[in-house]
């Protein structure tokens, strides 16, 4: 039937199916051979495979194999909505990251009812129906048999005369769908409904309101044990909790999704700053600062007006319009060609911690992670072509010293030209992506390929970086860009006197430092390293007649630019030391008698637990010096 070429990929001999492939293979665990693609296509497992066709059987474990998993699962989940709830109307049922959802029209559910609706999942999955594909002639077929619920006539009015319309039957459940499914919803082992929330149709708030219904599904228990003990553990690390708790950051309702960065927080903020700006400064980077708000005409010409508009904030201003900025990278253009550039000045790396603001649908706002103003650690690198190369290795140099230092590991991928709608000519296209490969293997770090995931203008490398928890964050980017340099005619002088259209990498390592800054909350559980500490060192008199020796010791650690502070309250020494645990502080100094008589302190660990005696005013700073330059 079949003759393996790698662990995943099979060359078909004979006509057969998916099922009959995975039974043939023994991948019939509820983990294995859950999804399968013929010659890269993603296919059911009951379709009829021709001779010579590549198979890849996917498990669980994998992305593709979760897809098909979790919308199964969201299948299963309206079926039971359906059973009991007979009066709603199904709309869509995605898989998102982490599950999936599946929203309703003309229901209302509460945290009581998720018991009585998994109860009823479990009933559909012992029944263990098969999924059974069923594809229309046209449009109007389909419309017919969705005859009543107008929001999948809505979706079928809005596909594409000349594609195939499927849907998918389980039991009485049936459901229009592109597919695949799983073969039999049995696989499913585990289900949990986890939350809902209130919805509008096609996210438009002028629409139908909908009830989401959020959920989550495993082939074994124990997978779906150790998942909800992750979600639980992420909850205590929830940026928003901490950030309150800390008074790091803060909102109004005056300016929604605008954060306000409170005193503590902007410790944090500008040791993130001046990390970044010593890193830049060290590579030969020099930074500008753009104006927040310019003419529509630069907006236009740089296209992002024609394609941005409904996401930027407008404004008339004598009689003309103006945007405030949603991105850095046209000024940048404006700074490179207020001035001539001979080949002898590149490559020329320039700087921009930009303030930009965004208009996101109020329901998408989340914390710092999703805002409307934020910052940008922007770059723009202009070069010859023979730089690119070496720019793109300087870049990923500078990527992994700034990462290495908050502990955060990550994993690159190779974004490749898309099939349809690029600027650019084929040789453009093939000299930048060799280039961006070439570099990433001189390089020597493992990276993955997504062909056909470049953006319009360039090839680009995504930087995904996995925080305490394993969660991957689509963080820093390095983007090679032949479009902006093409609508502002930027150009430098050859070596020959010609007029030469320079080559330029946009790139972000921060990318929103709001956001970065959620993620380090997240990822150190707001128990920041010393360098970045908002408290640093808090000096804990055991009673009044200590005080002044603790005032006389804060003001020499100040003196060596450490954040100290001393408390002076009447509280018991427990309650002190308690205090100081909540804040967060890295070094608890306890003062008694016997400290103040030998001219020693007491430290306290805050991750350690662990309490130092008879330790110098010179060796602590000593100690904590180099644990701070060295950011340890």
């Amino acid at each position: 039937m079949a003759t393996s070429c790698n662990e995943k990929e099979i060359i078909i001999q004979s006509k057969t199916t998916g099922a009959e492939l995975v039974e043939t293979l023994r991948l019939t665990d509820p983990e294995k051979g859950v999804a399968i693609t013929v010659d890269g296509i993603p296919r059911d497992m009951s379709d009829a495979i021709e001779e010579g066709s590549k198979v890849n059987i996917y498990s669980f474990n994998e992305a593709e194999g979760k897809e098909v998993f979790w919308h199964t699962s969201a299948h299963v989940l309206a079926q039971a909505v359906l059973r009991l709830f007979p009066e709603a109307k199904p709309t869509i049922g995605p898989v998102i990251e982490g599950g999936f959802y599946y929203d309703f029209a003309n229901l209302h559910v509460h945290a009581d009812d998720f018991k009585a609706i998994e109860k009823e999942v479990k009933n559909i999955l012992k029944e263990n129906f098969s999924t059974e594909k069923v594809t229309f002639k046209d449009k109007k077929e389909a419309q017919e048999a969705f005859k009543g619920n107008i929001f999948k006539e809505e979706l079928i009015s809005m596909l594409p005369d000349d594609g195939p319309i499927t849907a998918y039957r389980q039991g009485e459940f049936f459901d229009l769908c592109r597919g695949p499914h799983l073969s039999k919803i049995g696989k499913i082992k585990a289900f949990k409904i986890l939350k809902s929330s209130a919805a509008y149709w096609r996210a438009d708030q002028e629409r139908e309101s909908l009830t989401r219904i959020y959920g989550v599904s495993f082939p074994d228990r124990k997978m779906l044990q150790d998942h909800l003990t992750y979600l639980e553990e992420a909850k205590k690390r929830d940026h928003r909790v901490i950030g309150s708790k800390l008074s790091l950051f803060s909102f109004s309702d005056y300016a929604p999704g605008m954060p306000i960065i409170e005193p503590n927080g902007m410790v944090v903020w500008n040791e993130l700053l001046k990390f970044w700006r010593d890193l830049h400064q060290k590579d030969d980077y020099v930074e500008i600062k753009t104006p927040a708000m310019m003419d529509k005409g630069l907006w236009e010409l740089s296209g992002h007006f024609a394609n941005y508009k409904e996401n930027m904030y407008l404004s008339e201003i004598d009689k003309g319009t103006y945007a405030v900025k949603p991105m850095n990278c046209p000024a940048c253009m404006l700074y490179f060609k207020s001035k001539r550039h001979s080949y002898r000045d590149l490559p020329l790396r320039v700087g921009e911690i930009g303030n930009v603001h965004r208009h996101e649908l109020s329901g998408s706002l989340s914390g710092l992670l999703r805002v409307r103003s934020f910052h940008q650690d922007d770059a723009h690198i202009f070069m010859t072509k023979d730089q690119i190369k070496d720019e793109i290795i300087g870049v990923l140099e500078l990527t992994d010293k700034l990462y290495s230092a908050f502990g955060l590991s990550y994993h690159l991928e190779l974004s490749t030209r898309p099939e349809k709608k690029t600027i650019g000519t084929d040789e453009d296209w093939e000299m930048t992506t060799k280039a961006l490969r070439e570099a990433l293997e001189s390089w020597g770090k493992d990276f993955v390929v997504n062909e056909g995931d470049g953006a319009f203008y360039g090839p680009k490398i995504d930087i995904h970086v996995s925080d305490a928890l394993n969660r991957t964050w689509q963080c820093g980017t390095v983007q090679l860009d032949m479009s902006l340099p093409e609508r502002f005619d930027l150009k430098y002088t050859d070596e020959h006197g010609e007029d030469v259209r320079p080559v330029m990498i946009h790139r972000a390592l921060y990318g929103s430092i709001e956001r970065f800054f959620a993620i380090l909350i997240e990822h150190y559980k707001g128990r920041f390293p010393l360098w970045l500490s908002p408290k640093q060192i808090s000096l804990l008199p055991v009673a009044d007649r200590h005080v002044e020796y603790c005032k006389k010791i804060a003001a020499e650690l100040k003196e060596k630019g450490f954040r100290v502070s001393v408390d002076a309250s009447h509280e018991s020494i427990s309650k002190k030391v308690r205090t100081a645990q909540v804040h967060q502080v890295n070094k608890m100094v306890i003062i008694g008698d016997k400290e103040l008589e030998s001219e020693t302190l007491s430290i306290r660990d805050r991750d350690t637990n662990e309490t130092k005696e008879n330790l110098t005013l010179a060796s602590f700073i000593s100690e904590i010096t180099i644990t701070r330059d060295t950011k340890a």
